[in-house]
């Protein structure tokens, strides 16, 4: 079973995160949240309170497939801030394994200028931070193994992207029919 880890900071999106560790899970994919903050639960840009499966320190988040991470603010800001989350992102990076960002969450990619001569998309206004990216016109897009999207409203396209990449276009357009997504 592929394994996804979803990363977790207070002010995160909750729309972003939850619509792909839903998405992911009815896949049969192993989607973990995964909690920054030193506890299982963890607040979101909208007050709704989510408990993660595991907490980043008692967690190897280097045995997975894939990670993701969702925009929000300051969701974003954090995730960018912590050290060891940017070390796991870097380990990934560097050995070609997937990485998916949306909303602001592609902010923090390019300023690790993981970016550069890729194409990206994220959250209108944040497109500065993308260094180096040539910025896509999709509501998702992918530029080598980093995937990114541009917000709520693309959340659920972002999440069967990720579907098709790890399970592939039959299971991903099974899951868009029987969830009713129209393009």
């Amino acid at each position: 079973m592929k394994k996804v880890n979803v990363y977790l900071a207070e002010g995160f999106e909750e729309i972003e995160a939850i619509t792909v560790v839903d998405t992911l899970r009815r896949a049969e994919i192993d989607a973990r949240m995964i909690s920054i903050t030193g506890k299982k639960d963890v607040e979101g840009a909208h007050g709704i309170v989510v408990s993660a499966d595991e907490i980043f320190e008692s967690f190897n988040n280097m045995e997975s497939d894939m990670i993701v991470l969702p925009g929000g603010m300051p969701g974003t800001k954090h995730l960018g801030e912590h050290e060891g989350l940017r070390k796991v992102i870097m380990s990934f990076a560097e050995a070609g394994k997937p990485v998916a960002a949306i909303c602001a969450a592609p902010s923090i990619l390019g300023e690790m200028g993981l970016l550069d001569k890729k194409e990206a998309v994220c959250y209108p206004g944040f497109e500065e931070t993308l260094k180096g990216a040539s910025i896509g016109k999709d509501i998702v897009s992918q530029g080598g193994n980093f995937i990114t999207s541009k917000g709520p409203g693309t959340a659920i396209y972002f999440a069967l992207h990720l579907v098709d990449l790890l399970r592939g276009e039959e299971t991903a357009e099974e899951l868009k029919k029987g969830m009713i997504v129209q393009e």
